[in-house]
C-alpha cells in the first residue's frame, strides 16, 4: 500500500471503467424524472443542524448517531446533508415555489453524508438521485413517483428487484395506533435506548433489525391493520394505479423507513443480491413536513431518494453494464509534427459536432498510438502522416471491423460521421448534430 494520501475512509472512488457506469446510472435515474417534469434543483452540501434535527427527526438515526455536525467560524452549528427531503422543502419555503403551480415537482442528485460503520454498500459519502412533488395530495401523484424509479431501474436492464409498499397512515389515525404499539412495546423487556425510542417514537422500534427485537416484536400491531377510512381508501388508489402502470408490488405492513416525516404511503425498492444493504431507493408522502419547517399548513408532499451507489452494485450483481465505457469515438494517430498540427484542428472539427475525439500525444510510433486507440475504446482511428498530408488525404480504419480506406482531407467529418454510423457505437449524442 502506497505511503501517500488515501481517500476517506468509507468515501469510495469512482474511476475508469466504472466511472462510466456511475455517470450512466446517474442519468438515467435523472432523466426519468425529467421524462415526467421533475426541473433541476441544485442544493447545499451543509445546512443549519436544525433544519435536519427538526425536519428528519431527533430520534433517528440519521439525527442522533451519523450526521457530520461541526460549528463553523461564525459559532453556528451546520451539518453535511444526511438527506435530500428537508433541505428541498426549505428552498422551497424560502424562495415562495409553493406560491405558484402545484405541485412543485423538482429533482436532484449528490452526494449525502452519514457517519456509519462502512461496509460494500453503505458509505460515508452516498451519492443520490431524488424527486419532490410538493403541495398535492393525490394518490395518483404517489404513483407517479413510484412508477419514476420503477421505469428508471427497466431500462438500466435490472429485473432482480422488488418494490415494498405500505401505508403509515395520517394524523388522524396515528395517534390512536402509537398508544396502542406503545402499550405492547410497554410488555416487552427493552434496553434502555429502545425504551427511549419507544417513548419517543415506537414506529422506530420496529425498524430494529436485531434478531432478538425483530422476534420480540413479531407480534406487534401494524399500521396498515388501523388504517382510517380515508387513509386506507388514500392506500388503495394508490395500488391500483400502480397496477395500472404496470409496476408490481409487494405490501410489506412491517415496512418503516429511517425518517420521522413518513406519512401514509411509503416505499421502498430492495435488491436481494446485495446482501445486508439490500436497499437500492425508497420515499414515502410526508404530509406534515412544510408546516414544521414553518411552511404552510396543509401542503403535502412525496418523494424518494435513489442509491446510485446502490444501483452500481445492483448492475453488477446481475451482471448489467450500463453506459458506454469507451472514451472517445475517434482517435487521432499523427505521425510527424505537421500532421499532430493538422489533426489538432480536425479534432476540434470533429468535437464542435458531438463527436469525442482523442489524440495520441507525446510523439509515440505508430504501433504504440494504435495500441492507445485500442484501449480508448475508439470506434475510428484517424492516421496521418506526411505522404498522406501531402496529398491532401487521410486513412480513416474502423477499428471494429479492421477496414480503411483513404479520404480527403476536406471531406473527413463527413467520412468518420459516415463511418461511425456503421458500426455499433452509443452515437445518439450526434443524431441532433449538423455538419
Amino acid at each position: 500500500m502506497s505511503a501517500g494520501f488515501q481517500a476517506p475512509k468509507g468515501i469510495p472512488d469512482y474511476v475508469p471503467p466504472v466511472s462510466a457506469q456511475f455517470l450512466a446510472v446517474r442519468d438515467e435515474l435523472t432523466r426519468a424524472a425529467r421524462l415526467a417534469g421533475y426541473s433541476h434543483i441544485e442544493l447545499p452540501v451543509f445546512e443549519d443542524t436544525a433544519l435536519f434535527a427538526r425536519g428528519v427527526g431527533e430520534s433517528t438515526d440519521v439525527v442522533s448517531k451519523e450526521m457530520y455536525t461541526f460549528t463553523d467560524r461564525g459559532d453556528r452549528s451546520v451539518s453535511l446533508r444526511p438527506e435530500g427531503t428537508a433541505g428541498v422543502m426549505r428552498a422551497v419555503i424560502q424562495h415562495g415555489l409553493d406560491r405558484g403551480t402545484l405541485p412543485v415537482k423538482l429533482c436532484y442528485a449528490g452526494p449525502f453524508f452519514r457517519y456509519e460503520r462502512p461496509q460494500t454498500g453503505r458509505y460515508r459519502q452516498l451519492q443520490q438521485v431524488g424527486v419532490e412533488a410538493i403541495g398535492v395530495d393525490d394518490p395518483a401523484l404517489d404513483a407517479e413517483v413510484i412508477a419514476i424509479a420503477d421505469e428508471a431501474y427497466r431500462r438500466l436492464g435490472l429485473t432482480g428487484y422488488r418494490l415494498e409498499i405500505t401505508s403509515l397512515g395520517d394524523n388522524s389515525d396515528r395517534p390512536q395506533y402509537r398508544a396502542l404499539l406503545q402499550e405492547f412495546l410497554a410488555g416487552l423487556d427493552l434496553d434502555d435506548a429502545t425504551r427511549r425510542r419507544a417513548e419517543i417514537n415506537p414506529l422506530r422500534v420496529l425498524d430494529d433489525k436485531r434478531p432478538e427485537m425483530r422476534a420480540a416484536t413479531a407480534d406487534a400491531p401494524l399500521m396498515v391493520d388501523h388504517l382510517s377510512e380515508a387513509s386506507r381508501e388514500h392506500f388503495e388508489a394508490v395500488l391500483g394505479h400502480l397496477r395500472r402502470l404496470g409496476v408490481s408490488y409487494e405490501v410489506n405492513p412491517r415496512l418503516v423507513r429511517g425518517l420521522d416525516y413518513y406519512t401514509k404511503t411509503t416505499f421502498e425498492f430492495v435488491h436481494d443480491g446485495l446482501g445486508a444493504q439490500s436497499g437500492i431507493g425508497g420515499g414515502g408522502r410526508y404530509d406534515g413536513l412544510m408546516a414544521q419547517l414553518g411552511g404552510k399548513a396543509g401542503l403535502s408532499g412525496i418523494g424518494f431518494g435513489l442509491g446510485v451507489d446502490r444501483t452500481v452494485l445492483a448492475c453488477e450483481a446481475e451482471g448489467v453494464t450500463p453506459g458506454d465505457t469507451a472514451r472517445v469515438d475517434v482517435f487521432g494517430v499523427p505521425m510527424g509534427a505537421a500532421a499532430k498540427d493538422r489533426l489538432v484542428v480536425i479534432a476540434g472539427e470533429l468535437r464542435a459536432v458531438g463527436i469525442r475525439v482523442d489524440l495520441a500525444y507525446g510523439d509515440r510510433g505508430l504501433k504504440g498510438s494504435m495500441k492507445a486507440a485500442d484501449r480508448s475504446g475508439a470506434a475510428v482511428a484517424l492516421v496521418l502522416g506526411d505522404r498522406e498530408l501531402e496529398a491532401g488525404q487521410i486513412e480513416i480504419k474502423n477499428l471494429r471491423t479492421g477496414d480503411q480506406h483513404a479520404a480527403d482531407l476536406d471531406s473527413v467529418v463527413a467520412q468518420v460521421r459516415q463511418v461511425l454510423d456503421t458500426v455499433s457505437v452509443d452515437a445518439g449524442h450526434l443524431a441532433s448534430q449538423d455538419l
